[in-house]
């Protein structure tokens, strides 16, 4: 009985018939529906990060069932490499990246990046930037949040010139292990310095071999800049897409905050030009991520942001 399970599956697998039957029930018709891109459709973990602590293995459950194939790891939570692969195994989810601060990678790497590869993943991403002297912002008393601020409201043009080094000296050594390391932006990298703006420096000064892009387009949007446009100046800077929706463009939080959130399709931004200039560029993986609920409970929204993505025709 079994062996004639195992040959049915294979011919369904292997012929055209077979596949739209297969479609039907299985990861065929999961991958089918993955619109707009043709893509599995993946959620940023942060965006669950509070129901994570209380119950990984149980939310990663939820995530699959809210629709979603893949998933951005923020964090690891005190588990080991092996552990989250199993976890992740079970749900029925695949990880290619995660998320580090930079001040993170610029101590133990080598161990980060061993532990990246027994995750299985693809990508390490920079997702929030230092400087070489983190003690210019730190006060006493002050919480964590606080000092990245800090660090986030006064870091300089040499800072980032600064940055772009350091991505281009880790990105080298990811690349050794066979994992492409890049950079996720939110909206300071748009600021000016004497008609300068600090994202296009390191846009620049990065080296497209070692480094490659995140782009967060609801934060580029918040920063009064359009991700379509970059998408279509830089097709092959970019591999992944953030997605998300703010309800209020004229009226942003900071990046540590993201209050005016909201469930795809409810909001401000306008993903068909972005998804239009995305098939022309190099994009191998997109992310919901949705930092606040103000309008729907987290599993809940997670649902809705999935179903828009799906329906979105471009």
């Amino acid at each position: 009985m079994l062996s004639n399970l195992l040959s049915r599956r294979t011919f369904l697998r292997n012929t055209a018939a077979g596949a739209a039957a297969f479609a039907a029930f299985g990861e065929w018709g999961r991958i089918a529906k993955a619109n707009p891109l043709g893509l599995p459709i993946g959620l940023q973990l942060y965006t669950v990060r509070d129901q994570l602590q209380k119950d990984f293995d149980g939310t990663l459950k939820q995530v699959a069932a809210a629709g979603y194939q893949e998933v951005e790891m923020a964090g690891f939570y005190k588990r080991t490499a092996a552990e989250v692969r199993q976890s992740l195994a079970v749900a029925g989810l695949s990880c290619p990246s995660a998320h580090y601060p930079l001040i993170e990678l610029m101590s133990g790497l080598d161990d980060k990046i061993s532990y990246a590869k027994d995750l299985g993943l693809q990508y390490m991403i920079c997702a929030f930037p230092s400087v070489a002297d983190p003690s210019r912002f730190k006060t006493a008393g002050a919480s964590l949040i606080a000092q990245a601020m800090a660090m986030a409201n006064g870091i300089a043009l040499d800072d980032w010139k600064w940055n772009a080094e350091q991505f281009n000296k880790i990105g080298e050594q990811t690349k050794k292990a066979g994992i492409q390391f890049g950079y996720h932006n939110h909206d300071l990298e748009f600021k000016r310095f004497n008609g300068v703006m600090a994202y296009d420096e390191i846009l620049r000064l990065s080296d497209p071999n070692l480094v490659t892009f995140e782009l967060d387009c609801g934060w580029m949007k918040v920063a009064g800049h359009d991700p379509a446009a970059y998408l279509r100046k830089y097709p092959t800077r970019y591999s992944m897409l953030h997605v998300k929706d703010e309800l209020d463009l004229s009226k942003p939080t900071t990046s540590l905050g993201g209050a005016s959130a909201t469930e795809l399709g409810r909001g401000k931004i306008d993903y068909k030009p972005i998804f239009e200039a995305a098939k022309g560029a190099h994009i191998t993986h997109y992310f919901v991520e949705q930092e606040a609920f103000p309008d729907a409970p987290p599993f809940e929204a997670i649902k809705i942001d999935c179903d828009y993505l799906r329906s979105l025709q471009v």
